[in-house]
């Protein structure tokens, strides 16, 4: 029997690859003669890059930045095996997990340290990049990263306008006179699951922004602000942002990328099953099993689960769900696409216990699993 153990981190608790070894080490309890691979993945959100590099033998290269509130950090990000593609993940350089619940700021909070990185690999001799955009800490348009490789944001009398997003009610001018000659030779391909537009009711800010510290009664206020930047985008450059898809991705960051460089979006995990050669690693196996750290309706609309399961089925392979939380009311959206689902928390397993003994919990429900596979498979 051949199984391939194929799924995301479990947010706050383990990466890909550890829940990986966890799973793995369940399944080999029941029968050690399986023959296994491993290939964590990763939606575009944070992991990805350390799926990326892990499946292509790839590299890892290192810049300071700074971390979403100006504070200095070391941030990592890596080239493929091709030696070519430059990954950067966003969420290494201004990543919510980067900051405690009480340093919420999404006044202050910028992309800065995501455009040092594109900076320091352009440095590197990088052209062609994926950019991983998923969980970030900001609501800035982007602005922070523009202004790190070199575009310049002025008011209308021509002095530049001050750091935060409230400055951007004073944007009267987008000077690109500096911007980074080198970036007109680069590609970039954003992997990203979400296709919200700049602003308006399902915009970065109505959707997101809460998540990152915006208050209900500021939202309006913030998406005011990334209105005027669009404004003056659609006045200068002829690029209507406002209503565009995925422009609005990771605080409107997807729009920096349309407006500014030369981009193109792709689901995240997409781009990742290509680069680990899924599909031709699925070949012969009959159970794929994956997960995430909580499977709802949601993980059907572009998460990495569901990526894995349409792999599946075209392999013909049953396709295993093992999140760590799945409310009963989401189970039969789920079985549509997987043959089992399963979650670490139920009747005998508290939240607290899967968050704080994540890697026995993963081991012994995998275990359980396929006893009860292996089981069935004999009686029938």
């Amino acid at each position: 029997m051949k199984v391939i153990i194929s799924q995301d981190s479990f947010k706050g608790t383990l990466s890909a690859l550890e829940v990986a070894n966890a799973m793995q080490a369940g399944i080999m309890e029941v029968d050690q003669s399986i023959h296994t691979v491993m290939l964590p993945v990763a939606d575009g959100g944070e992991g990805t890059l350390e799926s990326l590099i892990m499946a292509t033998d790839g590299q890892y290269f290192s810049a300071q930045v700074l971390d979403p509130l100006g504070r200095e950090i070391v941030a990592k990000y890596g080239v493929l095996g091709d030696n070519v593609t430059c990954v950067i993940e966003m969420a290494q350089a201004s990543g919510i997990v980067l900051l405690q619940d009480n340093e919420k700021n999404p006044q202050r909070a910028s992309t800065y340290g995501t455009g040092q990185l594109i900076k320091a690999a352009l440095d590197q001799g990088f052209r062609k990049f994926i950019i991983g955009i998923g969980g970030s800490a900001t609501n800035d348009a982007g602005i922070g990263m523009l202004k790190a490789l070199g575009l310049q944001f002025r008011k209308e009398d021509g002095s530049l306008i001050d750091d935060g997003v409230s400055a951007l009610l004073e944007l009267a001018i987008i000077d690109s006179s500096c911007l980074d000659s080198r970036l007109a030779e680069a590609q970039f391909t954003i992997a990203c699951d979400v296709d919200n537009p700049f602003i308006g009711e399902q915009g970065a800010t109505a959707i997101f922004g809460p998540q990152k510290g915006v208050k209900e009664h500021q939202i309006a206020y913030f998406d005011n602000c990334l209105k005027q930047f669009a404004d003056i985008v659609e006045e200068q450059y002829g690029i209507r942002l406002h209503d565009l898809k995925g422009a609005g991705a990771a605080g409107g960051i997807g729009g920096a990328f349309i407006a500014f460089l030369n981009s193109s979006f792709s689901a995240g995990i997409d781009i990742v099953m290509d680069a680990i050669r899924l599909k031709q690693h699925i070949e012969g196996a009959q159970f794929v099993i994956t997960g995430e750290g909580k499977s709802d309706r949601q993980t059907l609309h572009g998460k990495a689960p569901l990526g894995i399961a349409k792999a599946a089925r075209l392999a013909n392979a049953q396709a295993i769900l093992l999140s760590g939380n799945i409310d009963d009311i989401d189970k039969p959206a789920l079985y549509t696409y997987f043959s089992v689902v399963e979650s670490l928390v139920d009747n005998k397993v508290s939240v607290q216990q899967a968050m704080q003994e994540p890697y026995e919990c993963i081991r012994l429900k995998t275990k359980k699993i396929f006893e009860n596979l292996l089981q069935k498979s004999s009686s029938s």
